[in-house]
């Protein structure tokens, strides 16, 4: 049974989730072997199933290490695509954040997981016949996740993982659970002993020529939290076989005047691709907008024990009717109309990876 907060709203969708079996993470060790002590393989992410979606030009690739185990996750973009990032909480792991990519790379390993987008980066350069005009050069962004406290190495994404991912990289697929980024994901870390494993999550929307695709690696603090209030993954207690929302525990702590137990190593890294042309100032607004609304999905989120970042992307493949009230200045209805849409889609995909 779980144990939602008073002010749950009822399901607006039909994206409940069943209540998933426990999937704990365990107790962290935090070290041992690394990549110098094994033959690393990168092996190509299958996941517990796969989404098939329509965009032409956008291809996804996943891959990890089983050693770790840890991955990495590429959106490839080969026109390129305009791109904002909203990065919030305390402890952001980013690289590149340029304006305009030609992939994003999303890993696990902590600082050292950025290493993959090197990887991303020189595949990009061979497959542009190593032109280095100012024009030619590929650009990659990166955020990463702290995934070694559900794990007992210190194995980490590199070079060679990255180049994997892109490799693998198809388009209208993705590899749900756990695969890629979200290999070792976890939720909800109250408590270690009831932290569980979540994955990676993706979900896509086609209304009439507008299409919107998310997808989440989500390694939060808090626990994942489907439209009915409910918690579907993280602090899960197995001696009543509850999930519980943190705010309750956070709740007895103060009233006994005790400090409030929460783990650090977290992290939520996300991307929602688009083909909806947009204003650079509209385009930052709806990464602000969808990253502003997880929070109904995860709770608590954007801690300063988190560290999470969403790139928004573009391919300005159409236009949308203009807004008939033109006083609006810098920003228009469509894009605010397109945010709430896909703030929804972020959470079908967020969903995905707690199964």
């Amino acid at each position: 049974m779980n144990t939602a907060p008073a002010h749950a709203l009822s399901a607006i969708d039909s994206g409940i989730v069943p209540d998933p079996a426990p999937r704990l993470a365990g107790q962290p060790v935090f070290g041992g072997p690394g990549n110098d002590d094994f033959d690393l393989v990168p092996h190509r992410s299958t996941g517990r199933d796969t989404l098939r979606f329509d965009f032409p030009g956008v291809r996804i690739g996943s891959a990890h290490y089983e050693e770790g185990p840890t991955g990495a996750t590429v959106i490839h973009l080969p026109a390129g695509a305009r791109t904002a990032v909203d990065a919030r909480g305390g402890a952001v792991g980013l690289s590149g954040g340029y304006d305009f990519n030609h992939a994003i790379c999303l890993a696990g390993g902590s600082v050292y997981g950025l290493e993959a987008a090197a990887g991303v980066g020189d595949l990009l350069l061979q497959r542009a016949e190593q032109r280095t005009g100012f024009a030619d050069l590929q650009l990659v962004s990166s955020a990463i996740i702290y995934d070694f406290s559900a794990r007992s190495t210190a194995v980490y994404p590199d070079k060679a993982l990255g180049r994997a991912a892109l490799e693998h990289a198809v388009e209208g697929e993705f590899a749900q659970g756990r695969a890629g980024a979200g290999m070792s994901a976890s939720s909800g870390k109250v408590d270690w002993g009831r932290t569980e494993i979540t994955g990676q999550g993706a979900a896509f929307r086609q209304l009439g020529d507008v299409r919107i695709l998310a997808v989440v690696v989500p390694n939060p603090v808090g626990v994942i939290v489907d439209r009915s209030g409910a918690v579907v993954r993280g602090n899960y207690d197995a001696a009543t076989g509850e999930r519980r929302h943190p705010v309750y525990d956070y709740q007895e702590a103060f009233a006994e005047r005790v400090p409030p137990v929460t783990q650090a190593g977290n992290t939520t890294i996300s991307a929602l691709v688009t083909n909806v042309r947009m204003s650079a100032t509209e385009l930052g607004q709806f990464a602000r907008q969808v990253h502003s609304s997880m929070h109904r999905g995860i709770q608590p989120f954007h801690t300063d024990m988190d560290g999470d970042t969403l790139f928004a992307v573009t391919t300005d493949e159409i236009e949308l009717p203009a807004t008939p009230d033109s006083s609006r200045g810098r920003l228009s209805v469509n894009a605010t109309a397109l945010g709430a849409i896909a703030s929804e889609v972020m959470w079908d995909a967020l969903l995905e990876a707690a199964k």
